[in-house]
């Protein structure tokens, strides 16, 4: 890949951060300063844009329970969204070409139908990455979100297939083969220990499931969620996940590149490209009306309609099918790949402020609450807790295994993950699920007793935004948090928490202080 991609990545990247935008947008700012400049794109780099998107399939697969896509407000959310979209989506598209006739080649009501479909996904990357900034993914509108990514991951698979007659080969069957092999793989993860194998690892799965699935003619990147989904439940899903964050941030940087890279516009399909935008207030509200109706509490229904108001980059694999069967002029295809950089931007920028959006209009949003709650969607409940530690990782549990040696306290734990929280109350712990974020989960629970909360959360902007939260909810005791690094800590501080702990500094100090505990001991 040129010097000049990672450098323009990099400037960009760098300059809408310092300005509070996500990062993912500057990389798409860069990727079409570079085609202003006269690049054009490579084949390496979308080798490497393909290799992301692989790996981030494979590590959604990881992290996600199988049980999920089978809930209702998945599949049936799903399909009747992609349904109702292209049946709207189709009549406004149709009439928008018979208008800007004058402007790009007309279309018949099938092309219309193909663009339809091709804006009815919502973008995987996008919205995987801005769940995982804002550390969100196994929340339950993050998981939600994920569900429906997933499902229309299968749409996109099965058009493919009818599309270009490409059906599975008769050794697909031998696929099923998998099942048996699993014990041999997960033995294979095991012993790659905790370095630089296993993400190696990794990528020998990710790209095996990948090459897999492409040699019976089935989608890979289709074959690399699947392994990853096989994988999900194995102990080191999590750890094998995390080593891969670093990669598949870096690669994806490329598929970012690759969208500004795919054609200069000129001033009539930028203008198309804005009015197909127009329609994702459209998306959004057909989602959220969708997910209230299937009894998914307001907030619930927001945040994921929110999170997924936004164009696909499948919508340029179904567009490019599209031109190459002569279905639809390639201006539809540089429309269609404006319109999702622009809804990137769109998301990215939006979901930033979510939280705080909700609070402002939560009576306005809770109106088209069903009153008959889904099991999953009750709210938990604290008896007469004293300590609550929020956020069960390495940290949270230690803190959390601390507290509970003490005799005389209260304590109880909360974090997002719903299997986490299971695995825990079945070993006599006191933990329940929620989304340290939810306004309506503090306004719900009973926090007189709570003399101290514990945020052991890896986002600092998490833990203010719950720090506010719970002030707003009336909570009176004292807050304490985590940070990793010492510009964190002040940030903290001057945001309402009480006490910060660094977590490099304070994990020396008490390495030191139990090593001498135990030499006096020894004495």
């Amino acid at each position: 890949m040129e010097y000049a991609f990672l450098l323009f990545a990099f400037v960009c990247g760098l300059t809408v951060k310092l300005i509070g935008i996500p990062p993912l947008v500057g990389y798409l700012v860069a990727g079409f300063l570079l085609n202003f400049a006269g690049y054009s794109l490579t084949e390496d780099l979308v080798q490497i844009a393909n290799l992301g998107i692989t790996i981030m399939l494979f590590t959604i697969g990881l992290k996600l329970n199988i049980r999920d896509l089978s809930r209702r407000e998945v599949w049936a959310g799903s399909v009747t969204h992609t349904l109702l979209w292209i049946g709207l989506i189709t009549c406004c598209v149709y009439l928008l070409s018979a208008l800007a006739a004058s402007f790009v080649d007309g279309l018949t009501w099938q092309s219309a139908a193909l663009i339809a479909f091709a804006l009815s996904f919502s973008s995987t990357v996008c919205v995987v990455k801005v769940l995982e900034e804002s550390g969100e993914s196994k929340t339950r509108h993050g998981r939600l979100a994920i569900g429906i990514l997933v499902m229309q991951d299968v749409f996109a698979v099965i058009f493919l297939v009818v599309a270009t007659g490409k059906l599975p080969s008769i050794w697909a069957l031998a696929l099923l083969a998998l099942f048996p092999a699993m014990p041999i793989i997960k033995k294979m993860l095991n012993k790659s220990g905790h370095g630089e194998l296993l993400p190696l690892t990794g990528f020998i799965l990710a790209l095996g499931g990948y090459h897999l699935f492409e040699l019976v003619n089935i989608k890979g990147d289709l074959g690399a969620l699947i392994f990853g989904i096989m994988l999900a439940q194995h102990e080191k899903a999590s750890e094998l996940a995390k080593s891969l964050l670093s990669f598949k941030d870096l690669l994806l940087i490329g598929f970012f590149l690759t969208i500004g890279l795919t054609a200069l516009p000129d001033l009539s399909m930028i203008a198309l490209a804005f009015i197909f935008c127009l329609f994702i207030p459209l998306k959004a509200a057909l989602f959220f009306g969708l997910f209230t109706s299937l009894r998914l509490r307001g907030r619930t229904a927001y945040l994921s309609s929110l999170v997924l108001s936004n164009y696909s980059e499948f919508g340029l694999i179904v567009g490019a099918l599209a031109v190459s069967l002569g279905l639809i002029a390639n201006t539809w295809l540089v429309v269609i790949a404006l319109a999702v950089s622009i809804s990137f931007v769109v998301t990215s920028v939006l979901y930033r402020n979510s939280h705080s959006q909700y609070h402002r209009y939560k009576q306005s949003i809770k109106r088209f609450e069903k009153k008959e709650r889904l099991k999953e969607d009750v709210y938990p409940t604290l008896n007469n807790a004293e300590f609550l530690v929020l956020g069960m990782g390495r940290v949270g549990r230690g803190a959390f295994n601390a507290l509970s040696k003490l005799s005389d306290v209260n304590v109880w734990g909360m974090d997002a993950d719903r299997l986490k929280v299971k695995e825990m109350s079945g070993e006599g712990f006191n933990v329940i699920c929620g989304d340290g974020e939810d306004v309506d989960l503090w306004d719900n629970l009973d926090l007189k007793h709570v003399q101290l909360v514990l945020l052991a959360l890896p986002s600092i902007q998490d833990s203010i935004n719950i720090t506010r939260q719970l002030k707003n909810a009336g909570y009176v005791g004292k807050v304490a948090a985590i940070a990793r690094y010492e510009d964190e800590v002040s940030h903290l501080l001057e945001n309402g928490v009480d006490k910060v702990f660094n977590f490099f500094t304070e994990a020396g100090l008490g390495f030191a202080e139990e090593s001498l505990a135990y030499a006096q001991t020894q004495r």
